[in-house]
Parts: structure tokens; sequence; C-alpha cells
């Protein structure tokens, strides 16, 4: 009985090592996995970060899209207004509040584009003022490329119905004119147009 005892003790102890062993063992993995999963808050703020950066994108986009107006006369709030670049001066106008009584809606192209520092001048009933643009109704002989109807394009020395389009076609693509030497891009225009019609345009 003794030499079981002896063996049984013996067969306990080797399982209690062998028990202690693979614990042991088992441990360095599970503080691997522990270590991994600290690390993943990290991971995902630095993810949740660069989405952040990724939202905001949009929003640069929209302001690049907007473009400044300013605003002025018989308005109910008068000022420098951010707007869409698509809109029309209808919409700017609604922006400062419409109207007011004695302006004279007639005298303003609420059909036009927008176009970024443009004043837009709302005269009064009988009063002489400026047009959309921000030029002179009377007084200045120059046409505004980045403002003009096909109407007022074929005053143009040169410049014909289809002309007249095309500038404005390309104008509603490519954001306006900036340098006059852009419309040469314009089909049908060459140098010898472009320097008939430089002194009787304004750009931008």
């Amino acid at each position: 009985m003794e030499i079981v005892k002896k063996h049984i003790r013996i067969i306990l102890i080797m399982i209690g090592v062998l028990v202690m062993s693979a614990i042991y063992l088992l441990s360095e993995p599970l503080t691997a996995e522990e270590g991994n999963t600290l690390s993943l808050p990290e991971e995902m703020l630095g993810s949740s970060g660069t989405e952040a950066e990724q939202n905001r994108d949009p929003l640069n986009q929209i302001e690049k899209g907007e473009v400044y107006v300013d605003i002025k006369g018989e308005v109910k709030h008068p000022g420098v207004y951010a707007i869409s670049a698509d809109k029309r001066v209808r919409d700017a106008i609604e922006l400062a509040g419409g109207f007011l009584e004695e302006a004279d809606s007639n005298a303003v192209n609420l059909a036009q584009k927008v176009q970024d520092e443009q004043v837009i001048m709302v005269p009064a009933q009988g009063e002489q003022g400026e047009n959309s643009a921000g030029e002179a109704v009377q007084g200045n002989s120059k046409i505004r490329v980045n403002t003009a109807d096909a109407e007022e394009l074929t005053k143009l020395p040169g410049i014909g119905p289809s002309k007249a389009d095309a500038i404005i076609q390309y104008r509603d693509e490519n954001g306006g004119y900036q340098q006059l030497e852009e419309l040469l891009e314009v089909a049908g225009i060459g140098e010898k147009t472009l320097e008939k019609i430089a002194s009787s345009i304004q750009v931008p």
C-alpha cells in the first residue's frame, strides 16, 4: 500500500507540474493578445481621425464652390454674402431679405449667374443706379464678358449670335473668364477678333 501511495503522490506531483507549466506557457499568448487588445483603441482613434479629415474634404469643396457678392441699394439687409457659384442674382437678393417697396426690381437682371466680387446694386424707382454687374447703366461703354448676355455681346465688332453663344457657353463651362487671352479658346475667335474687341470689353 505504501508503494501505491508513493506512486499516486508522484503522479499527482507530475500532473501538478504539467498543469503549472501549461498555465505558464498559455499566459504569454494571452498577454500578447491583451497587448493587441489595448492597442486597438489607438488604431481606431487613428482611423477615425483619418475619417474626420476625409469628412472635412467635402466641406472644403463646398467652400471652394462659394463666391462673395456685395448687395447694395434697396434691399432689406444690404451687405456682403457668401453664396454658391451656381446661384442667380435672384437668390442673392433673397439672401439680403428681398426688395424694399421703393426698389426698381426691373433694373436688375435676376436671371444672371452670380460672380465672385460682384456688386449687385438695386436702385430705387426713378433713380439711375448700377446694374447687377456693378457697372453704371449709363456712361460705361465696356461690356463685361463674364456677365453680358448674348444681345450685349453681339454689339462687339465681329461678334455675331453664334460667337456670342460660344462665349457664353465657354464662360458657363469654365466658371468665367479670368484673363483676356482666354477668349482665344472660344471657337471662332482668333487674335484679330480679339484685337478688335479688346478695348470694348472688361475681364474679369
